[in-house]
């Protein structure tokens, strides 16, 4: 699996589109250096067969979490009630052995955190992670023709990356045109997508940068030169231990050079999780 995307719009009807986690944290500067030593690669090119996530609706009811649980056992509830409440909603809990130890340090009850261990989520193991690319305008070929994103991960930096010129050059399985016609401008916007799924080892917060490159051997982010480093963008997300899903985002586009028409230029990145 490798990468090489990035996409202006997300156009899911706002109908469907499903509940974001809080916002995630977007800057143009980038903090390095990402772990410099195990470096694992991928191209997403290859996930283009994979199914796209599926919509969620919103539950009206999210999964109650260690914290929740400590607060309404300390605030009276009965285990009863809460044995009750994580059956019927579910549980976003450290169900590990360390988990249970600092929920029975807290003071919750016995009976409480079996129904934890019998109905917590399980744990998370990667992320899907739905890449959009959206090319504006009609031009042939990318001025960096390769596309990266790099994700922190403990001691290891995952790189995924994808060759645009390849990308263009056939017909994708999730390929739309999309007409954005307005009534001044006419623009066709050609969107492909490519959903996958990001291993992840370590929980809590972690770093995304995306970029666009000509070259096709990068390892790290460090080796972007000065340019490409000022047109990339980087992400925070924290990932939590459980959770009802795990959907990240990752939208980028590229628009027609106003100067060389037959060129795309790299336009910018979005990035945004949901967990709940």
């Amino acid at each position: 699996m490798l990468a090489h995307i990035l996409a202006a719009t997300l156009a899911v009807a706002a109908s469907q589109a499903p509940v974001v986690a809080p916002p995630v944290r977007g800057s143009p500067q980038i903090s390095l250096p990402f772990p410099s030593g195990d470096v694992q690669t991928y191209n997403i090119i290859q996930w283009d067969p994979n199914q796209l996530p599926r919509i969620y609706e919103r539950s009206d009811q999210l999964p109650l979490t260690d914290e929740e649980l400590t607060k309404l056992s300390q605030a009276g509830f009965e285990p009863a009630q809460l044995v009750k409440m994580i059956e019927e909603r579910r549980c976003a809990c450290d169900a590990s052995a360390d988990g249970l130890i600092r929920l029975k340090k807290a003071g919750v009850d016995k009976n409480v955190l079996a129904a934890v261990s019998r109905h917590g989520l399980a744990p998370n193991r990667a992320l899907d992670l739905l890449v959009t690319l959206d090319f504006t305008g009609e031009s042939r070929v990318a001025r960096e023709a390769f596309l990266y994103f790099f994700v922190d991960d403990g001691d290891v930096t995952r790189v995924f990356t994808a060759n645009i010129p390849e990308l263009l050059q056939r017909r994708n399985s999730h390929e739309t045109m999309v007409d954005r016609s307005d009534i001044l401008i006419a623009r066709t916007v050609r969107r492909v997508q490519l959903a996958g799924k990001v291993a992840l080892k370590t929980y809590g917060p972690h770093k995304v940068l995306v970029a666009a490159s000509g070259s096709p051997t990068l390892t790290h982010p460090s080796q972007l030169n000065d340019q490409e480093r000022a047109k990339s963008q980087t992400y925070t997300f924290d990932y939590p231990r459980a959770s009802l899903q795990s959907l990240c985002r990752l939208t980028a586009g590229y628009r027609r050079d106003a100067v060389l028409n037959y060129k795309w230029n790299f336009e910018g990145s979005r990035f945004e999780c949901e967990w709940n």
